[in-house]
């Protein structure tokens, strides 16, 4: 058993090249290096949102405050809100973020593959994707 106590958090700024505007990481699950499980809580500003992507193993994200936009390639803009659940299937190509009036909050859950990699990391959405309903 591995207990991590409530406390000073450690959000980690979202890297330039994941993510465009401020997006905020903080790891709550990683389990020891038997399992390949991730579970994080991402903070959005307006407006602010992933790079297109794909997980190796899927990944759900679960939506906890604000409106998050998600796209899958080839599909136009969904809103979601919280309470609303979304799974991405292996290797789907897809982003998510946050809405323009708002922050926005989601749990994203996915495992890592052979070599720990969750994420194959793309280019940026762009304004016209990110408006695109």
């Amino acid at each position: 058993m591995n207990i991590t106590r409530a406390g000073i958090p450690v959000s980690k700024r979202g890297p330039a090249e994941w993510f465009t505007g401020t997006v905020w990481l903080d790891e709550i699950a990683a389990g020891p290096n038997t399992s390949r499980v991730r579970v994080l809580r991402v903070t959005f500003e307006p407006k602010a949102r992933t790079a297109w992507h794909t997980h190796p193993a899927g990944q759900v994200l679960h939506i906890l405050s604000g409106i998050c936009r998600v796209q899958r390639a080839g599909d136009n803009v969904v809103e979601l809100h919280p309470g609303d659940t979304v799974w991405f299937e292996p290797g789907e190509r897809h982003w998510h973020g946050a809405a323009p009036g708002g922050v926005m909050v989601h749990l994203a859950v996915q495992q890592t593959d052979a070599e720990g990699n969750s994420a194959a990391w793309l280019e940026h959405v762009t304004d016209v994707e990110y408006s695109k309903q």
